[in-house]
């Protein structure tokens, strides 16, 4: 079982990361379509360089500390009961790996990038990345705590799209010059983001579905017809989340190159209509 802060707070971080990965993919390729590489991370320009590895601070850092959220105070510091760990907060212990996983990307990331102790190119990070992905993926589908019904549902739509994370960002790794797949990490990474929301804001807070009620842990609704009720209204939520995605890329990508747009575009887009 779950809880609103439990999905607001990764939601925010992915919803961040994600929105800051679709704006940077689609200001590279404005400003050089024909020199465009992909990259598992942005650097943030301007400030003098201080802000430039701000994104994998955030990944670091975030992910750091909502794994002490889960690790420490979640589970009240009793791991062990009688020498074995704690079934009540297996959830918990899960979660934790999960999140230890981004932050080893953030510090991998870190050290390759700024410090280059550890220097790695742009695909083994993406692999790395992918690797995180996977991990959170499998938690989710062999989840210690059995999600059914309506809750299941709505994990098996998270599931669904931490797998376009991992198809994604293994992509990146062997095409690392296209941008349709640069913008597809960003645009599956903030779905997810959105998604950790509106589970939040549906199953833990005022969008539950009618006929159905969180009561003493668990979601339960009052026939099978609510829950299908419930299912084709979480479909309907995913939908116009995609939809405000596009909408929000479409507008980006036309501001983008009205203001950073590099001849080459106009010539790239007149070539391949030329093909056309």
């Amino acid at each position: 079982m779950g809880s609103f802060s439990g999905h607001v707070v990764p939601g925010t971080l992915f919803l961040a990361v994600g929105l800051w990965h679709i704006w940077s993919a689609v200001v590279r390729f404005v400003m050089n379509p024909k020199g465009f590489q992909v990259r598992v991370w942005s650097p943030v320009s301007g400030f003098d360089g201080r802000l430039r590895y701000l994104e994998v601070y955030v990944v670091a850092i975030g992910s750091f500390i909502d794994m002490c959220i889960e690790l420490l105070y979640s589970t009240h510091l009793k791991f062990f009961v009688n020498g074995a760990l704690n079934p009540s907060h297996m959830n918990d212990f899960e979660h934790s790996g999960m999140l230890l996983m981004f932050f080893i990307f953030g510090v991998v990331a870190l050290l390759s990038e700024k410090i280059s102790l550890v220097p790695l190119p742009g695909g083994s990070l993406c692999l790395i990345a992918a690797t995180a992905f996977s991990a959170e993926y499998f938690l989710f589908y062999f989840h210690s705590t059995t999600h059914k019904g309506l809750e299941g549902y709505y994990h098996t739509l998270l599931v669904i799209l931490i797998g376009l994370c991992i198809l994604s960002t293994i992509a990146a790794a062997f095409m690392p010059t296209s941008f349709p797949v640069d913008l597809c990490c960003g645009i599956a990474i903030t779905l997810q983001g959105l998604w950790f929301y509106q589970t939040a804001f549906t199953l833990y807070g005022p969008m539950m579905p009618e006929g159905c009620q969180l009561k003493q842990n668990m979601i339960s609704c009052h026939s099978p017809e609510y829950q299908v009720r419930g299912e084709l209204l979480a479909n309907f939520q995913l939908f116009i989340l995609a939809f405000g995605v596009l909408v929000a890329v479409v507008g980006s990508y036309g501001f983008a190159a009205s203001r950073f747009g590099h001849p080459d575009l106009r010539s790239l887009c007149a070539a391949e209509d030329e093909l056309d």
